[in-house]
């Protein structure tokens, strides 16, 4: 029978785990009885300082459809994800987080949409509770900005929720860059895709892993990861500098001609000085950043490195990645 593989990361959640596991059990046993479509959950510990790995670890011990991967040590959310799409083994593949922002009752929705033909079923976020104005207005904003910066069609007010089907999972195994953007890299494989409406939730407890530095890296993936405009701003503010610098001079050539007791524009040199230095500062520190990504993908260095894993039955894929094997991997030392 099809299978459905559910892929969550883990970073110090012991406070939800339990909760997580309920839900989740009851949603996925639901499934199974009214579809007969079997399953399998799979965690990955992203280097968690709190008890989240050994309560995964008692979890994947209790239930052997809960398969465990514990990184060496944190390597981000969207590597986290990258690692469950190497490993998953269904014919359909639901992306989730484990703060139950996302209700896991609307995976029945997904499968139901994949199983009229659609290869990508993503959740977008009618209503958005928890969440500050300054959140939910930069969210928007970041949005509709890669939007109408980049070529691809990804979708505004959605998040990595999201089922897909067997043919962009193993399309998506081998899309290998390192500063990945989980959410663009699936709307830019294509086929078929749709959407389901959901209310996200409050989170359930604990506190947010994306605080505002990392939200501000995330933009960044998202943005250089699909767009080069940023670069083109060299063009448009040269352009603009030029202008003004022609604005200028025609300003300086009447004044020195028809304008007696002018004092030398000091001011008006200063502050065009200063105007193009920062034009040129912002516009260095613009290709610094593409091209320290350049540097980082030519190093060639793994996405992440597994440290032990638990319940796995075959080898991880070729093109996954190098691990550190251990006598007892479901242990961690």
């Amino acid at each position: 029978m099809p299978k459905l593989s559910v892929i969550i990361p883990i970073f110090n959640e012991e406070a939800i785990l339990d909760e997580l596991d309920h839900r989740l059990h009851a949603m996925l046993d639901e499934l199974e009885r009214s579809s007969g479509l079997e399953w399998e959950v799979v965690f990955i510990d992203d280097g968690s300082k709190d008890r989240s790995l050994e309560m995964l670890l008692a979890l994947a011990n209790r239930e052997p459809r809960y398969k465990l991967l514990s990184f060496s040590r944190n390597f981000g959310h969207q590597l986290a994800i990258t690692a469950g799409v190497d490993r998953a083994e269904g014919d359909a593949v639901v992306i989730m987080d484990a703060d139950l922002q996302d209700p896991p009752e609307v995976v029945h929705q997904m499968v139901a949409r994949w199983r009229e033909g659609f290869d990508v079923v993503y959740g977008v976020r009618e209503k958005r509770r928890g969440e500050t104005l300054f959140k939910r207005a930069t969210a928007s904003l970041f949005y509709r900005t890669l939007r109408s910066m980049t070529g691809v069609d990804i979708p505004v007010d959605t998040g990595d929720f999201r089922l897909m089907s067997r043919a962009v999972v193993l399309t998506m195994r081998g899309l290998r860059e390192r500063n990945r953007f989980v959410r663009g890299l699936v709307a830019w494989v294509g086929f078929r895709q749709t959407s389901v409406v959901y209310e996200r939730q409050a989170r359930f407890a604990g506190t947010t892993k994306y605080p505002l530095r990392k939200m501000v890296k995330f933009a960044l993936d998202g943005i250089t990861s699909f767009s080069t405009v940023p670069l083109r701003f060299a063009i448009w503010l040269g352009v603009l500098s030029g202008l003004l610098a022609l604005a200028v001079g025609v300003w300086a050539v009447y004044t020195k001609f028809f304008v007696r007791g002018v004092v030398p524009g000091w001011t008006t040199i200063m502050i065009f000085s200063a105007f193009t230095s920062s034009v040129q500062l912002i516009m260095i520190g613009v290709m610094g950043e593409y091209l320290g990504r350049a540097y980082e993908e030519l190093k060639g260095r793994p996405l992440y490195i597994v440290a032990a894993e638990r319940n796995f039955s075959g080898p991880p894929p070729v093109e996954s990645v190098r691990r550190v094997e251990r006598r007892d991997p479901g242990v961690p030392s």
